[in-house]
């Protein structure tokens, strides 16, 4: 089954000549030096979906289905798929794979990692929330039974990492890790998979190192025999660090940085679209919001405040002044790279201050009122300083916001426990399909992983059964018209308020050739350092 698809993909490299670079741990290895401005939470693959966990964990552990270069789908850990009816998947999975210690990988492991990324503390419950059961055929084959037709399957698969059944059992991680009840495993900090690097040592918020996988059964393109991960938060210490030569790649790269770096003959600037939207959500289910002087009373209820809080972003300013032009400001929660983009539905609510006010002293505020703002401050281009210029356009309309910008490590276990009333959070649909927005993020929280993060419980029944027919849907047209109604219905209730299309930034030596994916990924195998 297939859709038109009008991803627009940019398998972006930077292939330059150069010397090269002496490697670490051994005579004549190939060392790579890599910074970022957060670090991962967890070594287990099925405990954060989050974009730098997910590229840290997928050069270790590896899914049924991957991308290629150009970000589309190709064969992993399974060898092929096929529909045998319309609720029946059919996957043959690849022989003489092994695990880094050694276990033979099989259909046992596949049906483990099921009921593994379905268990509480999971995070990537969305990805196989529309199995039903998988049955065991053989060892390298399997039958995966969805709960109704669900043609778009195998892209929801493609970070829905393998783990070994027998490893997990003998080092007592059978449970994912939940970082929301501050709970860890081995697998917090020991991996075991069957990807092309295995962690060899793990010190969290530190630094993280990997060595390449000998017996990897696929092949590594590049020559990079070891990489060293670094932690750097503060963004002026990371450019310092890049621009001399302690690290060799660096991302996010801080925008008002970008001109200075491109200056350098030494170092080139790696951009393009990204497939995330930075948005900020609201509560709209409790009685009283939290972190609020508004007592007995939850003004995002009232559709009327979550449309003044929109119209009171100047989010041109945003784009200019903030994100120095790296952004595209955008009225919908996917990006037009995403199958199932409305065109007709671009258009923002206008930033207006004098119409925001009205609409707060219409809903009951005329004195506006005050609240807390959770935003992260290590995990998008620039997020605190949006955060501080969304605080500063409503307080301009008379709403006193408390920011709270943290580390992934505070902020996360917060709003993923719904212990917040306003936030910051960005999302991409991993399966460059609307589904990938719908389910998770705008449908009512339920069973399945259904709204797992839609942390303010925004809630339209219209949009639910719409959402369940975009998943069995197979003509294009028709699931179009789907999506579309769906999205308008929420722009409408102003379900979440969308900002911008964010770029992503990275920067590496000149004498370094890597991919860039538009989902942000980083995939080692392919980097070669000259």
């Amino acid at each position: 089954m297939k859709f038109k698809s009008n991803v627009l993909m940019q398998a972006a490299s930077l292939a330059f000549g150069g010397a090269m670079l002496l490697g670490s741990g051994f005579a004549g290895a190939v060392t790579l030096r890599i910074a970022n401005q957060g670090d991962a939470m967890s070594l287990d693959p099925h405990s954060l979906n989050e974009s730098l966990q997910i590229t840290l964990n997928e050069n270790v552990y590896e899914p049924l289905i991957w991308r290629d270069k150009n970000f589309k789908l190709t064969p992993a850990l399974a060898t092929d798929w096929k529909a045998t009816n319309p609720t029946t998947w059919r996957f043959n999975l690849r022989k003489g794979v092994q695990f880094h210690d050694g276990t033979p990988f099989t259909a046992d492991d596949v049906i483990f990692s099921y009921e593994r990324a379905k268990a509480d503390g999971s995070d990537m419950k969305a990805y196989v929330g529309q199995i039903k059961e998988i049955k065991k055929i053989n060892d390298h084959a399997i039958d995966i039974i969805t709960n109704q037709p669900f043609p778009i399957l195998p892209e929801t698969f493609t970070h829905w990492d393998m783990m070994s059944k027998k490893w997990c059992e003998d080092n007592q991680a059978t449970k994912p890790v939940d970082r929301r009840k501050g709970i860890e495993n081995a697998a917090s900090f020991r991996a075991n998979g069957t990807g092309p690097y295995r962690v060899r040592e793990r010190q969290p918020n530190v630094r993280t190192v990997f060595s390449r996988n000998g017996n990897y059964w696929g092949k590594v393109e590049g020559n990079v025999d070891e990489v060293v991960f670094t932690p750097i938060g503060n963004d002026s210490t990371r450019v310092a660090a890049l621009l001399s030569g302690e690290v060799d790649v660096m991302e996010p790269v801080p925008v008002q940085d970008v001109e200075r770096i491109k200056a350098n003959s030494n170092l080139q600037v790696l951009q393009g679209p990204e497939l995330r939207v930075i948005f900020l959500g609201m509560d709209q289910k409790r009685d009283e919001l939290l972190f609020s002087n508004v007592k007995g009373k939850n003004p995002f209820k009232d559709v009327r405040v979550r449309k003044a809080f929109y119209q009171a972003i100047d989010i041109d300013t945003i784009k200019s002044r903030v994100m120095r032009g790296a952004s595209t400001p955008i009225a919908q929660m996917i990006t037009p790279q995403i199958r199932g983009y409305a065109p007709d539905l671009t258009k923002r609510l206008p930033y207006d201050v004098e119409a925001a006010k009205k609409l707060l002293a219409d809903a009951g505020y005329p004195n506006g009122f005050e609240l807390k703002m959770n935003c992260p401050n290590d995990r998008y281009v620039n997020d605190s300083e949006i955060c501080q210029a969304v605080a500063a356009n409503l307080a301009r309309i008379n709403v006193k916001v408390n920011l709270e910008a943290e580390t992934k490590n505070n902020y996360f276990p917060k709003i993923l426990s719904r212990n917040t009333s306003f936030y910051m959070l960005g999302w991409t649909s991993s399966t460059v399909d609307a589904h990938g927005m719908l389910y998770p993020i705008i449908s009512t929280p339920g069973a399945g992983g259904r709204g797992q993060f839609n942390l303010g419980s925004y809630s339209n029944a219209k949009v639910d059964e719409l959402t369940d027919k975009v998943g069995s849907e197979t003509d294009d047209t028709k699931r179009s018209a789907m999506i579309a109604e769906a999205m308008k219905i929420h722009q409408d209730d102003v379900g979440h308020i969308p900002l911008h299309q964010q770029a992503i930034n990275w920067s590496a030596k000149k004498n370094i050739q890597l991919v860039q994916w538009p989902d942000n990924g980083m995939p080692w195998k392919w980097i070669t350092v000259k």
